[in-house]
């Protein structure tokens, strides 16, 4: 009897539960906006669309306008040509059949029960009318401080285009202004003015440049630029809270074919509490995503990527939206972020952020406009190198990019509200007649150097174009020969002039190191080289470098320096030193490189007086060694080495120290398994026991020629003292392949040098795997 009553309470507790964990849910995903004015301008008749909502005939809402016009226009029906906007779905197009047309400035006056962030969705298509053509319709948009559209028209018959505001109302109403530009007049479609829930926008986020956080959103107005459902299907306002329109990001990604679509039933998503919401984004979008298309491979290179164009006078609040719907467990996905080439996050763990899998986050951003360049926005997305991450692998699930208001209140242009420029004066007058008179002075002083310069070129003396500049010692030498501007001629500015064109990294003046070194103190001094000597220094912001001093009359000290600006000016990769400057003032050779604190890793090895480095993190040095040498390998020296052998000068890549000691034929066969090692697709790549072999022919070859050479010149004497090598090649028969013959290989070496040659006759070419 007690047992059955048990378990009719337990039921009972569980129904409860159940019902309140539901209707939790429910209110959670509901939202009843206090203010919601939905109007179909221009028609007398009401709008229901297919999402539920309703708007209100052009009749119901004269309350809220303020004109002396009553001009309106109609059809029943599109032309075949014309495509809703690219901002919205096909749902709203009902809206588009009227429009009210404006002849004078009108108004549009709303009373608002709740100020707060609120959504103004304009629509516009510009329909017939015998008196007026909309297509030249020019005209501005503003509310009560802000700007929406200065200048606006929508000159392409045959489009709709729908824009979409966010906006903080202070006050107890907004107003809604149209100005139609001198001799023009404005339509408008259909308005929508609705709340927004309170926690749609923080005021904090993270902003990208320079990195930090930025704190005060809630003082901009936005309009929405973008919103996408990365890897999955237009999710219309029917399926949004918010009645916001999610497009597919397809069109947006730069290498779509490296992207594979993921999707798992909407309820399998759950939302965290204090997170992330259905109003934040619906279950539609965190339920797709993409994903690398090949994340199983060992070694991805490359990042998921989404370019789209922008006004780059503005900056941009950047939201991702992440749901890992793809790991099997917790702690296996890590990647990274990037906002225009500049890192979001480092190793992005979203199973520890949300305690869980199949739970929505999302990353607020602010990207300056001074960090937008070409006028597009790129979001990517990255394998890490963590060493926790099972496969590399990388996904997004959304994404929207929000304009933010600038310093004159505006969402389109420097107009205030008042009609008041803020930007750079326009007239003649003022600061624009000293600027134009400064401009015209410089005009004319670059034209008095130019002839200057034309007459001193003409009367130049005999052989001054084989003279060095410094341009030329920048050029591959064959020679150690090389000359420096003296220091009559040479100039910081000439040198920087001359840096700018090349890309050669930050000109140091002598001073500016002499200061950061404390005049080349012996007690900054951290290492010496067959370079010089290098100094630790500290520049004027605090930021400490390595500063490499060169010996101005060694020759070798010369190429070194002209070879490491050139080449090394150009490598930016994060396990590789990066140079970051030189100078060459007063005939100094000075190479300003970034200061590892650490010192060099043979000190962490080997060294007493540091703790040992453990066996993780010697991997992890292994590793970022190995990323360094692929960067250079397959970045730069390869491709310059292929290039050069291409046009048949691959002696010119050799150490000219040695270039004079090779054969030809040990090179052509170096050569020969360097490219195979470069091949595009990793079948055609030779396995690490043919590289091996390969190199032991090349060397094999070598010593035959050698010992050739030798031979000629009477040398008998092929047993030198402590120096015997005997090979025995087994040649039963059935042994045929590369690999029996290999195995086969008996090689004897009595000497200490290390060396360990080992080889059949090498007459086999290998072929890709």
């Amino acid at each position: 009897m007690g047992g059955g009553t048990t378990t009719r309470w337990l039921f009972v507790f569980l129904v409860l539960y159940s019902t309140c964990f539901v209707l939790g849910d429910l209110s959670s995903s509901s939202f009843t906006p206090a203010d919601n004015y939905l109007i179909n301008c221009g028609s007398p008749d009401d709008a229901v669309l297919d999402d539920g909502r309703t708007f209100k005939s052009d009749p119901q809402s004269a309350s809220y306008l303020s004109t002396d016009e009553d001009i309106l226009t109609s059809i029943t029906s599109f032309p075949n040509n014309v495509s809703p906007s690219s901002s919205a779905s096909s749902s709203v197009l009902p809206l588009y059949l009227t429009a009210r047309i404006f002849h004078h400035e009108s108004m549009y006056r709303f009373p608002i029960v709740r100020p707060g962030r609120h959504w103004i969705r304009l629509h516009f298509y510009p329909l017939t009318h015998p008196s007026y053509n909309l297509t030249s319709a020019t005209f501005t948009i503003t509310t009560d401080d802000i700007v929406l559209l200065h200048g606006f028209s929508v000159k392409d018959s045959t489009k709709m285009v729908f824009r979409e505001y966010l906006i903080n109302i202070t006050s107890d109403k907004l107003t809604l202004k149209f100005s139609p530009m001198k001799k023009s007049v404005a339509f408008i479609n259909a308005i929508e003015l609705v709340s927004a829930p309170d926690d749609l926008i923080s005021d904090l986020a993270s902003a990208v440049s320079p990195v930090g956080d930025f704190n005060g959103l809630n003082n901009y107005a936005m309009e929405v630029s973008y919103r996408l459902n990365v890897g999955g299907p237009i999710v219309t306002p029917k399926n949004d809270t918010l009645w916001r329109t999610w497009l597919p990001d397809g069109q947006f990604m730069v290498f779509p074919e490296g992207a594979k679509n993921v999707s798992v039933p909407t309820d399998v998503i759950q939302y965290p509490k204090g997170g992330a919401t259905p109003l934040i984004a619906p279950h539609w979008v965190y339920a797709t995503a993409d994903q690398m298309a090949d994340s199983g491979t060992a070694d991805p290179n490359f990042n998921l990527t989404w370019k789209m164009s922008v006004d780059p006078s503005f900056s941009y609040l950047i939201r991702l939206h992440f749901c890992d719907i793809v790991s099997k467990g917790l702690n296996e996905l890590y990647f990274n972020v990037y906002v225009n080439g500049i890192t979001g996050v480092s190793s992005l763990d979203l199973s520890t952020l949300t305690s869980g899998l199949a739970i929505p986050y999302y990353k607020d951003f602010v990207l300056n406009a001074s960090a937008i360049s070409n006028g597009t926005v790129v979001i990517q997305v990255g394998p890490t190198s963590n060493l926790q991450s099972s496969l590399p692998n990388a996904i997004l699930n959304g994404l929207e990019v929000m304009k933010l208001s600038n310093s004159a209140g505006s969402l389109d242009g420097l107009f205030s509200t008042d009609g008041t420029y803020r930007g750079l004066k326009s007239g003649p007058t003022g600061t624009m007649k000293v600027a134009a008179g400064i401009g015209l002075a410089l005009g004319a002083t670059a034209l008095l150097l130019l002839l200057i310069g034309i007459l001193r070129w003409q009367k130049r003396p005999k052989g001054y174009e084989k003279q060095k500049t410094f341009s030329s010692w920048l050029l591959p030498l064959n020679s150690s020969q090389c000359s420096f501007l003296s220091s009559k001629s040479k100039s910081t500015t000439f040198s920087s002039i001359v840096n700018s064109g090349l890309n050669l990294g930050r000109y140091f003046t002598l001073n500016e190191l002499r200061d950061a070194t404390k005049n080349f103190d012996e007690k900054a001094v951290v290492g010496v080289g067959g370079f010089g000597k290098v100094y630790l220094g500290e520049l004027e912001d605090g930021t400490k470098v390595a500063i490499k001093r060169g010996n101005p009359s060694s020759s070798q000290g010369i190429n070194e320096f002209q070879t490491e600006i050139q080449l090394l000016s150009k490598l930016r990769h994060r396990h590789l030193v990066s140079l970051i400057g030189y100078c060459d003032e007063q005939s100094e050779m000075i190479l300003v490189y970034e200061y590892m604190a650490y010192g060099p890793l043979r000190d962490h090895l080997y060294g007493s007086t540091l703790p040992p480095l453990s066996w993780r993190q010697r991997l992890e040095v292994c590793i970022g060694s190995a990323r360094g040498l692929h960067y250079l390998h397959t970045v730069n020296l390869a491709e310059f080495a292929k290039q050069q052998n291409a046009k048949g000068c691959i002696h010119k890549i050799v150490d000219p120290a040695i270039s004079g000691t090779i054969t030809q034929e040990s090179l052509m066969k170096y050569v020969e398994a360097a490219e195979k090692c470069l091949a595009e697709y990793g079948v055609d790549r030779p396995s690490m026991g043919d590289v091996l072999w390969h190199l032991e022919h090349a060397l094999q070859l070598q010593g035959t020629a050698s010992a050739n050479s030798a031979e000629s010149a009477g040398d008998d004497d092929h047993e030198s003292d402590g120096k015997k090598m005997k090979m025995d090649v087994n040649e039963a028969a059935g042994k045929s392949s590369d690999q029996e013959k290999r195995d086969e290989m008996v090689v004897d070496v009595s000497d200490d040098s290390g060396l360990v040659v080992a080889s059949p006759m090498f007459l086999e070419t290998f072929q890709g795997r």
